[in-house]
């Protein structure tokens, strides 16, 4: 099948991520402080952030069953199921920066056995973040 010029391609890029959050207001805060990163979009329910070309939207729990009905929200305390990473070129540098940002890391800075040096830690939502270099 040939693919016409007004058609997307499909898959294409991500561009939104949407994570559930217990604490909105506290979870906001994170990303402003340890991301440096402004507020794009927000109402009662959300606040949007750009991570180059990908959104990430933090989402009120209460507000997610709406929009993924039938499925479930899972419990914060249900444990992890992703990881977002974000490369840079220092990861013990940024280690450094972060703690200075009040983060808290899960693990790292470590060499991991496929290359590459890594360190983890988690956003108020319990989403966890590793930086990569």
């Amino acid at each position: 099948m040939t693919q016409t010029t007004s058609e997307t391609k499909w898959p294409g890029k991500i561009s939104a991520i949407t994570l559930f959050v217990e604490d909105l207001e506290a979870t906001k805060r994170f990303y402003r402080d340890v991301f440096r990163l402004p507020v794009t979009y927000e109402d009662d329910s959300s606040a949007v952030f750009g991570f180059g070309n990908t959104f990430i939207n933090l989402l009120r729990s209460t507000a997610a069953h709406e929009l993924i009905h039938p499925a479930r929200v899972a419990d914060p305390d249900a444990g992890s199921r992703l990881q977002l990473t974000l490369p840079v070129d220092d990861v013990d540098a940024m280690c450094k920066e972060l703690t200075t940002r009040g983060v808290t890391l899960l693990n790292g800075p470590m060499d991991r056995p496929w290359g590459i040096r890594t360190a983890s830690f988690r956003d108020p939502g319990g989403h966890i973040w590793e930086i990569a270099q």
